[in-house]
């Protein structure tokens, strides 16, 4: 079945309830409101601070949209793009797509004027909903975006250039459209992070949204009394299909728009939200407000709050068992995934093996997983090799790049290009990204273990280390480093610390700098690369 049965389905049985609360502080900021007293304050602006949906309306919504693209004439298999930030409009938009037969293509907000042509193009989209935080960047490439395709804009004051998508739904039927959907149709497409260059286009059927929403509800086993909180973008795998677990639960979700520490813990304090999904950084600068008696724990209601999870990135143990120490009741879960394999889950620790943190953990619900060597043989248990995956939530292909595909797809298995080894329970350690390990010297390093090891110093914030180029040994160890803030530290106390780790592993360049993350919370290591390798170059060449 496609995973609009459960939209309608919800509709049916939990009509009146409430399905997707959207939250705006930065609307209270711009008031000179205080967070916590939202509730009480008459709104000005043109978007409230708190919306809210039932599922009756989130689906009437989706079927009004629906109606709307079929009668401008969008048809089974067509791609419409959606280039909004996360709001109450958004996933009656995505479900709305996908109830016509077309293929949903959700852009990355983050691409700029020429991203977002290359991706129209590549994706072949026919229409494209964006919202009124893009207008610059459409209006720059309308001429050339414009052809062949329907711009419609989704907000207030709508440009010329465009249709108004309130215009256009106000008269469409909110009843079900009559389209046939079967599981083997092609249902989305997500572009790769594009860390190698521009984005590939990803395509999932019908069968890998419903593996996400299954998979997600079976390992944090939400119900129907759970509410999840979204702070992630929803263009993005990670953050669409974890929520996915509450449309299969029939439960409530919060879209949050903010990630400092006193906005999250005061959004799971009042939507009195259960499950959390965070990245890495929002999970150490809570951590740091609680360190220094910024945000006090007392002052929230967090007993409900029953799972933190993590995905997206290499998850420092030490993180969690600080986590733990301010929340030792909290259920834990680490994800690993791909868009390439709907995102997070075909490898997950699993709630009850927080005993193995550092572990991305075991194959999920209907995977299978393997580490296998450049033959493609399964290496020895403790042995490094490639991790390749296989289960209904593989993509169907790299849209209109075979070559590409068949590199990636081979037998039914997905080659992820991330090193891995396990260990004698069978569970899965990251080791780093294929295109990411330092070869210095023949040895290879890889940096994941040496991010954990530096993340553990009480004064590291954050840490990415990188490849850096060697006349000698044709790559040195570079570490990037950002220090907590009000803290003090040296190159000398860094290597000091570092003379734990073999010799061949230390850092052998200390920088202390920002580290970049993308919306999705990975470190953008080849734009450290071309910073900072080319001015390693320099230092040798004017070392002579």
């Amino acid at each position: 079945m496609p995973v609009t049965d459960y939209l309608e389905r919800n509709h049916k049985l939990y009509g009146d309830e409430v399905a997707l609360v959207e939250l705006n502080p930065l609307v209270k900021d711009k008031m000179k409101k205080t967070w916590k007293d939202y509730d009480l304050v008459q709104q000005t602006e043109s978007r409230p601070y708190r919306r809210e949906i039932t599922w009756a309306v989130f689906d009437e919504k989706a079927n009004r949209v629906a109606n709307m693209l079929l009668s401008r004439g969008v048809k089974q298999g067509d791609r419409v793009a959606i280039l909004m930030f996360n709001c109450l409009e958004w996933l009656p938009i995505y479900f709305g797509i996908l109830k016509t037969g077309a293929i949903a293509v959700p852009f990355n907000f983050r691409f700029d004027a020429r991203e977002i042509k290359y991706c129209a193009d590549l994706a072949e989209v026919q229409v494209l909903l964006f919202g009124p935080e893009f207008i610059g960047r459409i209006e720059s490439i309308e001429e050339e975006l414009s052809k062949g395709r329907l711009l419609i804009y989704v907000g207030d004051g709508c440009p010329t250039f465009a249709e108004s998508y309130q215009e256009l739904v106000a008269n469409c039927s909110s009843q079900p459209p009559l389209v046939l959907l079967e599981e083997e149709d092609d249902a989305a497409i997500y572009f790769s992070s594009g860390t190698t260059g521009f984005p590939k286009a990803i395509l999932h059927n019908h069968e890998s949204l419903m593996q996400a929403a299954q998979m997600e509800q079976k390992h944090h086993l939400t119900d129907r009394n759970d509410v999840f909180l979204c702070i992630p973008p929803l263009y993005h795998t990670g953050a669409k299909f974890h929520w996915m677990g509450s449309l299969c639960a029939g439960s409530k979700a919060v879209l949050l728009k903010g990630t400092t520490p006193e906005i999250i813990l005061d959004a799971v304090s009042k939507e009195k939200c259960t499950i959390v999904w965070l990245l890495v950084p929002w999970a150490q600068e809570i951590l740091e407000a609680l360190d220094s008696g910024q945000l006090k724990l007392e002052d929230y209601e967090l007993s409900q709050w029953r799972l933190m999870h993590i995905g997206a990135q290499p998850v420092p143990p030490s993180l969690i068992k600080h986590w733990l120490e301010y929340f030792p009741n909290h259920l834990y879960d680490t994800n690993y995934g791909l868009s390439e394999s709907t995102g997070p889950g075909c490898v997950h620790l699993g709630i009850e093996n927080v005993n193995k943190v550092g572990a991305i953990g075991i194959p999920g619900y209907r995977w299978k997983a393997k580490i296998v060597g450049p033959d493609d043989k399964e290496v020895e248990q403790g042995q490094v090799g490639e991790l390749i995956v296989r289960g209904p939530g593989v993509m169907t292909c790299y849209y209109n790049d075979p070559q590409a595909t068949a590199e990636t797809l081979k037998n039914g298995w997905l080659y992820t290009g991330d090193m891995a080894m396990k260990d004698e329970d069978g569970f899965i350690f990251l080791v780093d990204r294929k295109k990411d390990v330092i070869i210095s010297g023949g040895e290879n390093i890889y940096p994941v273990q040496i991010e954990n090891f530096l993340t553990s110093y009480d004064k590291v914030k954050d840490v990415a280390v990188i490849g850096l180029p060697d006349h000698r040994l044709g790559e040195i160890t570079g570490a990037i480093i950002s220090i907590k803030d009000g803290m003090e530290c040296t190159e000398e106390e860094i290597e000091e610390f570092c003379k734990e780790l073999p010799r061949y592993k230390r850092p052998k360049k200390i920088i202390f700098a920002d580290v970049p993350r993308n919306a999705t919370g990975k470190i953008e290591k080849p734009l450290l690369r071309k910073m900072y390798g080319a001015e390693h170059l320099v230092e040798m060449q004017n070392r002579g």
